[in-house]
This record gives C-alpha cells, structure tokens and sequence, in this order.
C-alpha cells in the first residue's frame, strides 16, 4: 500500500487554483513573504487563530465549502498564484559568491539545541533558537548552502499560566507531528529513516524529521519510537527539561546523533557549526570516524577536526555552560572514549578546565574550544568577556590574545517587520529593501518617510498591540474564573495613546524585570500621571527550576493589583513568537535593564528597530555598539564596576527614573499643531537608520562567511579578528 504523506493528502483536497498551498504550508518561507497576513487566514479567521497559526492543520481542519468560496474569489486567487511563482523563483538554485566552496553537498552543519523558526513549531525556549532560526532564514536568502541539526521535542519547552497568586505554573502539551508542517524523512524503501546512539549500554534509535526553512533544511531527531526503552522514547520529550542524565543523554543524541545522520543523508559538510556547546560531543563522533577512515590516532586527526569545526559561544553566565561530573561521563562514556583509543584520563582532559583535577567536570564550552578552529561570542563586550572567561585555557597568551573572536548578532528583518513597516520601506526606502538591508545608504532614506505617515502606521501597530493584550489578559483571567464584572473591565485597560512601554525576556534574576518598581512609590507616579499617562506591557517565562525568577514574577502580579495600576500594568501569560511581533511590533519604547555585563548580546531590541521602536537599555550586549547618545535611544545608568549588586541596582534604578521624568515621557507628549510629536518621530526614524544596516542576519551570515566559516588559516587559529 502506498503512504500518502500529509502534503498530498493536503494538496488533494484543495480545489486545483488553491493546490500551491499545500507547498506553500510545508515551507516556512511564507512566514517572510510578505504576504504572511493574507495567505491562510481569509480564508477562515476564526478557525486561524484557533489552529496557532499551523497552516498545516489549519488545512486539514478548514471546511470545503470555505475553501470552493475561496477559489471563487478572484483576488485571492491571484494572490496565491503570485505568490506561487514568486516562491519557485526564490527556490531555484543560486550559488553564494562569497562562499563557494561551501556547496549542497558540502554545506554548512549548523547545530543547535533549539529552533525558533516560528510559532507553529514549539521546538524553541527564547533567543538562543529564534537566533537559530534567523541564521537558517538569512542563509536560505543569502543562497548559502546550511542545514540545521536539532531535537523534535514532544512536549517542547514547558507552556506558562499563572494562578490567582501569581505563581507561575509549568505544564506541557504534546505536538502532533502529523499536523505540523514537518515531514518524516524515508529511506528509497519507503522506511522512516534513523540513526542509533548507544545510552548507558542501550541502542537508542531516533527517527528523523526535515523541516522546510526557504532553501534550507533542518533535520530534527525524535527517539519517540517503539523499538526503544519507554525511558528513551521519553529522552526527546522536553526542551531543557529533566536532570542531568537527560541532558546529557540529549546531548549525546544531538552531537553524535546529529554527525551519524548527515553521514546517513550523504552530506559532507563543509564546516561543523556547533551553535553554544550543547551539540560539543559532535567533535568526538567526527574525530572517531576519521580515525575509523585513516586507521590514525585521535591525536593525528584532532587538527582535521578542528579545521572543518567552528563554535559560538552564547553566555557569559557560568551556569549557561552544560558540565558533567567524571562519574556521570563514566556512566555515558565508557564504551566510547576505547573507541576514540584514549584512556579515561586522556577523554576525561578533553573537557577540563584545569588539567590534573580527578573531579573537575567535563565542559561542553571547554570541549568546543579546544576542538575547533574558530570560536567567537555574539557581541564585541561579549567577546571581551569570553576571552577573560575561558583565558584559563590559553595560559600562555595574554586575554586580548585569546582566540575568541566576536560577531555580533542580528535579526531577520523580513521576518521581524510589520507589514504596514515593510510596505512604508518599499515606497520610501527601495522597492526591494529586504535584499539591500546591509546597505547604510539606502536607510537614509529613512528621513523621506512622512512623519505623520510614520506615526500613523505606528499607532495602528499599537492599537493592535493593546487589542490582543486585552484578549490575552480575558482569556487567562476567566480561565482563572475571575468575575464577569472584572472581566469586563478589562477592555478599558491600556490607552492607545498613552507611552507603551514593553519588557519581555526570560524572567532570570540578573534580567532584573523588578528594577522598575524598585521604587514602587516612584513608579506609580510616572505611570498614573493623569496628564502624561505611561503603561508598561511584560511577559515572559520563568524556568521551571528557577523559584526566584518566578518570586519575580509573582513580585509585578502583586504591585499591578494596584487598582491605580490596573489599567496601565499588563503581564501576557505564555509567551510565544506570535507575541513577541506583536510587542516588538507595537511599542514605543522597549526596556531592558540586565546586570552588565550579563547579556552577551539580546535581539529584541534589534527586532524593534525596524518598527521603529525605540530602546531603553543598560549599556550591555549589542546596545554597547547601537546606541548613539542623543540621537537613537537611552542608555541606563552606567557600570560601576562593583561587586555591590544592591548600588548597582540603585543607580541604576535612579537612572532610569530620571530619564522617564525628564527626557522620555516629555518628548512623547510634546506635539505641534498637527498633534505629531515631532522630536519623538525623529528618534524613531534614527533608530531605523543606524539601527537597520546593522543589527540583521545578513549582516550575521556574511560576517560568519568572512571571520568564521571561509577565513584564513592563519586569521581563525590567531583569534585576531574581532567581527
């Protein structure tokens, strides 16, 4: 019997005009089409929204009879056919020139714990994947030939509520991978394709998923199968979930799993590029089967490793670097490390910042650094930082001579502009602005943008925004069973003319969300002012190991009940990517208060630049580069190089009281006679302008091309180069 995979299943029920949306919907692409708004939910709204977005699912659910009405309809008719062959020309195949040597057959292995690529596949925990998924996006736009390596999690990362005391509650909900837009990869037989990690003596088999991201690929492994061990079928059922032995485990199918599977897809890559050093034990596999290849040592082919591998580092925390204890490798490794003809101590060194301790533990950062050819942190301080970090390793070189380099991060900017955004840099910018987004002279233009345009487009981005915080807010309310009268007040909450401010992020205690209300008293007033009114838009989740980022959380709940408070203070439950663009998208100001230097990097506020949102950031990660005083932003206090975190926070609270007093919140209210706030258009423009040309994965992507991924032998192993 022949299998009917769900994209024919789709295509087969849909009238023949509308049959180019069963592609469209297995390939991610649409989501930075520029027709992402029109596409799918004309033809059932309701229905859209109740699907998430899944435009797989949404096709299996939707009626036929809404579907005969949609092909009657010319216009949209025309649009899926425009679209159509505006996606077969995107897919014909283009070499990158500033990369040839990195082919289809040789392509970039980009290894990562998570994806974000976009809400309708919950596989991602927050920046670390949306990163990801920008880096696959701009790669297939670029025409460089990348694959991603991942992990299709079951229940993904956990979902948030919060009960009537504010507590953050954790639970997970199962992904049906038949409804998503995934497909299961078969060999020529028609068998679903797998490969086998070896688990504390067990053979555990992952079964392999291909997700479709414009003209790149990513391949996501799922133990969930019968032939494992209940406890294996359940190794791929969280993202960062469990206890050590899990992680691990995870880890081993991610990085050994990961090189099996493109040996099984015939792939050669041309560079390995292990994306924070989950995916570390990647090295050891490619090490092992280039022994099995030459009959050499591990020593003997250890450069030949290094020099097709590259590592990114993404945090400055210590504890955001994975480390096993020497009985825990005992317990996974065992087996292996005779494989690799090294002795337990020789496997055990491997991973060891100092050499000679029988109980210092196995570092996944350390095991990346000391096996590939290039590493770099994702901003400049963070690359000072990594440098001073890890310089434990390099004992013969002064840090500035520690070979970690820095590229910066970015976002993608089709994925992350508002259409009504997209359409005003078409008219005023260039016609084909996402392909020119690196090019500074072009967001000049910028300023040629009418400011009553400008401002207009912005507020409906933030009606909209206040729209669905309201619908957020009744739904987790009244799921609460709140009372019907205090339901109903909530569609008076938040002004649409009032100064919006968003803060959204992991809820971790060195984010400092509470710097805010540090002085509650303080913040009541600016907020409540009658005539310069501010409101405040938060979400975000907390771990679920981590109590005192849920206190934190709990912390705002309390102040927000409030009643002065109530209709200016919001907290959206269960943040996704769906709510990320529509806050990143809709404020006017965008918070971010971290301990510095604690944030390698951070996107968001990039991702509110190209809407023309404007940042209110301690001088940390990537703002360090941004930020041109006077001109684009705030910058929050400054660093006091002190290990007294409560003056720290002091200042720094002062500080950004005192700019909301007598900067931010009288340039918002300041109008001319048109009723525009003339000089708060002007920093909106300028944070486009310096902002755009910058802070996007194109930018990213030719960085890696340059510094990382085709440079010098003699640049990569220096570390001289600084991004």
């Amino acid at each position: 019997m022949k299998l009917l995979d769900p994209l024919t299943t789709i295509r087969d029920r849909l009238p023949n005009v509308l049959q180019p949306l069963a592609t469209l919907a297995f390939n991610y692409w649409w989501t930075w089409s520029g027709q992402q708004l029109r596409l799918f939910a004309p033809i059932d709204q309701q229905l859209w929204e109740a699907c998430h977005h899944n435009p797989v699912l949404f096709l299996q659910k939707v009626s036929q009879e809404r579907l005969d009405e949609a092909a009657t309809d010319p216009d949209y008719v025309q649009l899926v056919q425009n679209l159509a062959a505006r996606f077969e020309a995107y897919m014909q195949p283009r070499i990158c020139p500033l990369a040839p040597h990195i082919t289809p057959q040789q392509p970039v292995a980009y290894f990562c714990a998570e994806f974000g690529i976009h809400e309708s596949l919950p596989i991602y925990a927050g920046g670390l994947g949306v990163l990801a998924g920008d880096h696959l996006k701009s790669a297939s736009d670029m025409g460089l030939p990348m694959v991603g390596i991942g992990l299709l999690y079951r229940q993904g990362y956990f979902r948030q509520r919060l009960n009537r005391q504010g507590w953050q509650e954790d639970y997970y909900v199962d992904n049906q991978f038949q409804e998503m837009p995934l497909e299961l990869v078969r060999e020529p037989d028609g068998r679903p394709l797998t490969v086998m990690v070896e688990v504390r003596g067990r053979h555990v088999v992952a079964q392999v998923w291909r997700v479709r991201v414009g003209r790149s690929d990513l391949y996501l492994m799922d133990s969930d199968v019968l032939v494992n061990d209940p406890i294996d079928r359940w190794l791929t059922a969280h993202l960062y979930g469990g206890n050590q032995e899990t992680r691990i485990a995870q880890e081993i199918l991610l990085g050994i799993g990961g090189v099996r599977l493109l040996d099984k897809l015939g792939l050669q890559p041309a560079v390995y590029h292990l994306n924070e050093g989950h995916a570390a034990f990647a090295l050891l596999e490619l090490a092992r089967l280039e022994m099995q290849r030459t009959g050499q040592s591990f020593y003997a082919v250890e450069d030949r490793v290094r020099q097709k591998s590259v590592f990114t580092t993404h945090t400055p925390v210590p504890a955001g670097h994975d480390a096993f204890s020497p009985d825990l490798m005992d317990s996974f490794f065992a087996t292996y490390w005779p494989q690799l003809h090294l002795s337990r101590e020789q496997f055990l060194a491997l991973g060891a910042r100092r050499l000679g301790d029988p109980w210092e533990p196995f570092n996944m950062t350390v095991l990346a650094l000391r096996l590939t050819r290039a590493a770099n942190g994702v901003s400049q301080l963070h690359g000072e930082v990594s440098r001073q970090m890890w310089s434990i390793l390099y004992p013969d070189r002064p840090v500035e001579q520690v070979p970690i380099g820095a590229i910066t991060n970015g976002v993608h900017a089709p994925t992350w502009t508002a259409p009504l955004f997209g359409d005003l840099f078409r008219t005023y910018v260039h016609p084909e602005w996402e392909a020119h987004v690196t090019e500074p002279e072009i967001w000049e233009r910028v300023e040629q943008i009418p400011d009553a345009e400008l401002w207009q487009r912005h507020q409906l981005l933030k009606q909209r925004l206040i729209s669905y915080t309201r619908s957020r807010l009744f739904a987790s309310r009244q799921q609460r069973g709140e009372p019907l009268e205090q339901l109903e007040a909530i569609a008076h909450w938040l002004d649409p003319q009032a100064l919006t401010i968003g803060f959204a992020r992991r809820f971790s205690a060195y984010k400092r969300a509470y710097l805010i209300i540090r002085d509650p008293d303080r913040a009541k007033r600016i907020l409540t002012n009658p005539e310069r009114p501010v409101q405040l838009i938060f979400a975000g989740k907390a771990h679920p190991a981590d109590e005192e980022g849920k206190r934190i959380i709990q912390r705002l709940l309390e102040w927000c009940r409030d009643p002065d408070l109530q209709k200016r203070v919001a907290f959206i439950e269960d943040y996704d990517m769906h709510t990320a663009r529509c806050l990143i998208q809709g404020v006017d100001l965008w918070l971010n208060n971290p301990r510095r230097p604690l944030e390698a990097s951070g996107t968001s506020g990039q991702k509110v630049c190209f809407n023309g949102g404007i940042n209110f950031s301690v001088l940390d990660g990537w703002w360090c580069e941004g930020y041109v005083p006077g001109v684009n932003g705030w910058a929050i206090g400054e660093d006091l190089h002190t290990s007294n975190q409560e003056l720290q926070d002091k200042q720094d609270s002062e500080s950004l009281y005192h700019l909301l007093e007598t900067e931010i919140v009288p340039m918002y209210y300041e109008r001319d006679e048109a009723g525009l706030p003339r000089r708060w258009i002007q920093r909106m423009k300028a944070s486009i302008r310096t902002n755009a040309p910058r802070f996007n994965t194109d930018r990213m992507v030719r960085d890696y091309i340059q510094y990382i991924y085709a440079p010098s032998r003699e640049l990569a192993v220096s570390g001289s180069w600084r991004g």
